[in-house]
């Protein structure tokens, strides 16, 4: 018993013990400090009052099990006594806590804030976990700016407004160090916004053709249409000629990519034709007298898009519907499944032609002409053709070759209002999207910008840009011309030769140029187009050659060097392969089923004729060849490859 009373205020905590917050199992010193007469007592007690078995001195050493209070009370002989602050030990049960072997207790974030997509009206929450000894302090920041008030390790915001939407960091702090977590982007969608889990698209054009006559719009829809479509968020493959074998292959690849949600659209710019219902894509390599065996079946590519489960599928399709082939049996083809979330935009209606005109100086389908004007307003993918159905009527209307001729046709069952500006809502899909991801970086991904150094000492640097996935131009600039040479010139030539695809006859001269213009930041000494990439089975080597004159001896010399820069964009892929399998497949007996796809891109199914051809008469709107049918052709007039084509003002 005591005999002599003093006052608490004899015993002063110099040191109050921390809150730490640790992983499961983590041993933890708390420590308390205090200053009085004579000997002093320690016992430590946990949050239920129950003294801490063997807590007696100033330091309890604690293997963190669960969450828990702790309090020290400090006495002397002389029943003086003072209680410490309650402090937590805070215990996170985590597989991998991923601490430092050396770990002094400085902040270490465990679990980073998530990116969110939220649906307007909702509650936003964002989590951010630190350990630390001790226990780390909180700041939310968006956009920069601190939040007031937001200093918890969980950041609610209850009825998310678009106020709300930015990116949101954390700023983790202690005594010993400070951290930021990983951005998180928070996207608030109104209530009614639906969207996607992501956007594909495949875009094909065909224009040079073995047995039918050239094409010219094909190129700039395709290429207009792929830049469009990256400002909706789409991933874009667009492909320029390809026969059927490679148009099979690069859907299969497209399909690939599709899944649960994602947006697909595929468009087609080409030569084609309608049978029994069905339309079919004339590849470059199709013979004149062609079967459905030599083209690619829309409907078939369709049906397998719908298998993916995709949230929308558009296909657009700019081409001729002319019948052909009518007494061939049509292909077997399952119906299409009622699943609301098919969209199909034709160019022309059934047996009709689909024309493209000079516009500006180059040459575009009418459909995707107008296809490219409306496509970036939010508004229902339907709405979008209607609006592209009334504009290309109106200019139809005003030029009497082509009034009648050709009327876009919208066929969907869509039940909700899906447009292809919705936003992409990855949450819960960052697996596929990986995937995904590096699926389609594979097919877009070019060489990167190399420096040559000749013995000479000029240098020369060589880059790339790509007009489509395959289709890539090599530029080649002399940086330095070196302390002896003058006079220099280079010229790129590429091992095994790629043919070019623009010079051939009759091919714009505007197109290209403007192509160039586009992708070419500064003015190189020389340029090399690489076409038909898809064909690559091996390494694509460019050979420099540079010519100077050698200022000492006066003499015009020549050095080459080599520059190997593998498979480039689609070359990648390996299409060669998948078409090899799937002629194995028939020669075996096999039945094959593969589906085609393009990036979205539209074009004229249309039989073109360049401009001043004899036999063809021109009118300010546009000018017509007369049909020339071909003796022993079994395809009917109306689909003659050689009728007329128009090229309006």
């Amino acid at each position: 018993m005591c005999m002599v009373f003093g006052r608490s205020s004899d015993i002063v905590i110099v040191q109050h013990p921390v809150s730490v917050y640790v992983p499961r199992s983590y041993k933890v010193t708390l420590s308390v400090r205090a200053e009085g007469t004579g000997i002093l007592n320690y016992q430590w007690f946990k949050s239920s009052k129950e003294e801490v078995f063997g807590g007696t001195r100033a330091d309890l050493i604690v293997t963190a099990q669960r969450s828990q209070l702790y309090i020290c009370r400090v006495n002397d002989q002389f029943c003086n006594c003072v209680f410490s602050k309650w402090v937590t030990v805070k215990v996170l049960d985590i597989a991998k806590p991923g601490l430092p072997v050396a770990w002094r207790g400085e902040p270490h974030i465990a679990v980073h804030p998530a990116p969110q997509t939220v649906r307007q009206g909702e509650r936003l929450t964002l989590s951010c976990i630190a350990f630390g000894i001790p226990t780390p302090h909180y700041q939310w920041y968006r956009n920069g700016h601190p939040l007031l008030g937001k200093t918890m390790d969980t950041l609610q915001i209850e009825n998310a407004e678009s106020d709300h939407r930015g990116t949101y960091l954390c700023y983790v702090s202690n005594v010993q160090e400070e951290r930021w977590t990983e951005a998180a982007d928070v996207e608030i969608v109104p209530t009614n916004q639906l969207t996607a889990t992501d956007k594909v698209a495949l875009l094909i054009g065909n224009l040079n053709y073995s047995h039918h006559p050239d094409l010219m719009a094909p190129t700039m829809d395709v290429h207009e249409l792929a830049n469009l479509l990256q400002q909706l968020g789409f991933r874009v493959v667009s492909l320029l000629d390809l026969t059927r074998e490679e148009m099979l292959a690069a859907i299969d690849k497209f399909l690939l990519l599709l899944d649960r949600g994602v947006y697909a659209l595929f468009y087609y710019a080409g030569h084609g034709y309608e049978r029994l219902g069905r339309n079919y894509l004339v590849a470059i390599d199709a013979p004149r007298s062609y079967r459905s065996e030599n083209c690619v079946c829309v409907q078939r590519i369709m049906r397998k898009m719908q298998e993916r489960r995709t949230a929308l599928n558009v296909v657009l399709l700019d081409t001729c519907r002319t019948w052909y082939n009518l007494d061939c049996i049509a292909s077997e083809i399952r119906p299409l499944v009622p699943m609301g979330n098919t969209v199909y935009g034709y160019a022309t209606c059934e047996n009709a032609e689909a024309y493209e005109v000079q516009d500006g100086g180059k040459s575009t389908g009418i459909f995707t002409k107008y296809l490219n004007k409306h496509i970036l307003q939010p508004e229902k993918v339907t709405h979008i053709l209607e609006l592209v159905s009334e504009s290309q009527c109106s200019y139809l209307g005003r030029d009497p070759f082509v009034t009648g001729k050709q009327a876009v046709e919208i066929r969907h069952m869509i039940k909700e209002p899906r447009s292809l500006t919705d936003p992409i809502r990855t949450t819960g899909h960052t697996g596929e999207l990986h995937l995904r991801d590096a699926c389609w970086r594979q097919a877009n991904e070019l060489p990167h910008q190399k420096l040559l150094i000749f013995t000479c000492g000029v240098q020369v640097e060589v880059s790339f840009s790509a007009l489509f996935s395959n289709v890539m131009v090599a530029f080649g600039r002399v940086k330095t011309t070196g302390p002896r040479a003058q006079d220099c010139t280079i010229t790129l030539r590429s091992t095994p030769a790629m043919e070019d695809i623009f010079s051939s006859p009759g091919r714009s001269s505007e197109m290209d140029s403007l192509l160039l213009n586009n992708l070419v930041a500064e003015n190189p000494d020389c340029s090399l187009r690489l076409c038909g990439l898809q064909k690559l089975q091996g390494s694509l080597v460019i050979k420099v050659d540079l010519h100077y004159t050698h200022m000492d001896r006066k003499l015009w010399l020549q050095e080459s060097k080599q520059l190997d820069i593998g498979k480039p964009l689609v070359a990648s892929c390996d299409l060669h392969r998948v078409q090899q399998a799937m002629v194995a497949q028939r020669r075996d007996g096999a039945p094959a089923q593969s589906m085609g796809h393009s990036r979205i891109s539209h074009s004229k199914q249309r039989p073109r004729q360049t401009l001043g051809q004899p036999g063809r008469p021109f009118t300010k709107s546009a000018e017509c060849a007369a049909k020339v049918p071909t003796a022993g052709s079994n395809e009917p007039g109306e689909n003659d490859e050689t009728e007329p084509q128009d090229f309006t003002h």
